[in-house]
């Protein structure tokens, strides 16, 4: 019995596989808990159509984070702290202060996709990574200056 998962269901695949299974299973299992539809013409077709929707929107999601990476690879940004002797700071740069600065350029991002595994403490220029995307990952240009010079 060839079937369409709705869901995915372990051992047998992910949601939108066309599976076969042995009757029983299908009509007294996966058919009635609404996990699968049958593999008609009419349910195929439909099921082509909307993995090409999915995946035509997957690329816009791509493209549109790769033009944010670039956007962020041509805009480094400059934040001014006080700092103590040894040139240590007063406090930190942290993943927010980075929103709030790139705010202020125009980029909008959440402060989730700044992967600053700890706050920055000491002056100096910083690569930051930015997840934007699974696939796409942009660098921001940090630079931390003494405040007054």
């Amino acid at each position: 019995m060839k079937l369409i998962l709705r869901e995915d269901v372990d051992n047998l695949g992910k949601g939108g596989d066309l599976v076969e299974v042995k009757r029983g299973y299908g009509r007294n299992f996966l058919l009635p808990q609404g996990l699968a539809v049958l593999a008609n013409p009419k349910n195929v077709r439909e099921l082509e159509h909307q993995r090409k929707i999915a995946e035509a929107k997957a690329a816009k999601m791509k493209a549109s984070a790769e033009a944010v990476a670039q956007r962020l690879a041509e805009t480094p940004v400059t934040l001014k702290r006080k700092v103590g002797e040894q040139e240590k700071l007063y406090g930190s740069v942290t993943a927010i202060d980075l929103v709030e600065a790139l705010a202020s350029r125009g980029l909008q991002l959440e402060r989730r996709a700044i992967d600053l595994p700890e706050p920055l403490k000491s002056l100096g220029e910083f690569d930051v990574p930015v997840k934007l995307h699974r696939e796409v990952i942009g660098k921001v240009k940090v630079k931390v200056e003494a405040e007054g010079s």
